[in-house]
């Protein structure tokens, strides 16, 4: 023995079986992330296409600090909403229970965060807000927030999965993501303060061929468009939300280390239950009432929302409406046996008004009227009054 250690050389089998491990590693990490297939498999996925929807036009004296928080808030339900889910039952729109199930568990996710909008799944598409079909081809994709019940004809889905869902790898994970369009929230790899420099013809070139099978214009608007800082929170980028798409390798320029690709983690991030929570929080128990001829102060920060019990002692027309030099959203809802219905609701935001609600209340029932903050965009309080 010289003291020294002899260097000892793979062989070929040995670099053989490494190289397989290695690869076998790479498949495994690609299989546990979302929205990608893995810079080390010959499969590509299919991705979220959300729809185009014109933005809201603002009156020219609107600020930009005041459209700013507009335009964050404005798709947002007010909370305490039930969201009603319909699944079409028959035709190109429909779809065995085995993929239902799996959209089913995406609803229940959500819920299980602890958040102040519940889900509901109805027989009756009359009843439903979201309108779930599986037309195999078009494509997954959902509107966002309150944009669904502005869609015109009953009939007509607000959300679709297009590819069989119990096959892909993502199962459920792709239903999350599209009830998190429904709740409001955009593509997180489109946040401005991501950073992300993109190879953009390598981004046409992949999105553009099959499954996806997208126009340049579809690519541009749902990866590389970047949302106003308006249209996202606080200035935190998070690479591992329910609502960013993972990327194979040669897509991303910069930051340097996604240049091997982009994998977020499954299921939903700290991040994603942080938002979805301060938007919807858990609910408090009771309400104050709100009595005729008495104004109630909002106090509010925005985003913020404030909760009444109605209880009229008489049939007849009220009106409700808030004062103040503020933006808000008003809904009004009737508390049949603990089941909330819509009845009427105004959203007076980037306007010179104010909102206001004028409705046939009955004796002898109760409703509930939720009051959602975008701002004071001057000096006072806002108030809301009934009479």
């Amino acid at each position: 023995m010289n003291g020294k250690t002899k260097t000892r050389t793979a062989q070929p089998k040995e670099k053989d079986l490494e190289a397989r491990i290695e690869k076998l590693e790479a498949q495994i990490a690609a299989a546990s992330s979302h929205y990608t297939n893995g810079s080390d498999s010959d499969e590509v996925l299919g991705f979220c296409a959300l729809p185009q929807v014109p933005e809201r036009e603002l009156a020219a004296d609107v600020s930009p600090d005041r459209a700013e928080l507009i335009r964050l808030i404005e798709k947002k339900w007010v909370n305490g909403t039930k969201l009603r889910y319909y699944f079409f039952e028959s035709g190109s729109y429909s779809a065995g229970n085995s993929q239902k199930d799996l959209v089913r568990k995406g609803f229940d996710i959500w819920r299980k965060v602890g958040i102040g909008i519940t889900f509901e799944e109805v027989t009756d598409i009359s009843e439903a807000e979201i309108r779930i079909g599986f037309l195999q081809g078009d494509g997954s994709w959902s509107y966002v927030g309150r944009d669904v019940i502005d869609i015109p004809g009953q009939y007509q889905r607000t959300m679709n999965f297009g590819w069989d869902l119990t096959t892909d790898p993502r199962k459920e994970d792709v239903a999350v993501h599209e009830i998190g369009h429904t709740l409001g929230f955009p593509h997180e790899h489109q946040n401005p303060f991501a950073g992300i420099v993109w190879d953009e013809e390598a981004v046409y070139d992949y999105f553009g061929g099959p499954p996806n099978n997208w126009d340049r214009n579809t690519t541009l608007y749902n990866i590389l468009r970047k949302l106003s800082r308006s249209e996202v929170e606080g200035s935190a980028w998070d690479p591992d939300s329910i609502m960013h798409y993972g990327f194979p390798a040669g897509l991303i320029l910069q930051p340097e280390k996604y240049r091997e690709g982009l994998h977020p983690e499954l299921g939903l991030s700290d991040h994603d239950i942080e938002q979805v929570r301060r938007f919807y929080p858990p609910l408090e128990d009771t309400y104050p009432e709100l009595k005729l001829f008495r104004s109630y102060s909002l106090n509010l920060e925005p985003a913020e929302q404030k909760n009444f019990s109605v209880v009229p002692s008489e049939t007849r027309d009220y009106t409700i409406q808030t004062f103040g030099r503020s933006d808000t959203v008003m809904v009004l809802f009737e508390d049949q046996n603990g089941d909330l219905k819509y009845v009427a609701g105004d959203d007076d935001s980037g306007t010179n008004r104010n909102a206001q609600i004028n409705v046939r209340l009955y004796q002898g029932r109760r409703y509930i009227l939720r009051v959602r903050l975008y701002l004071n965009y001057a000096t006072g309080e806002t108030v809301v009054m009934m009479w």
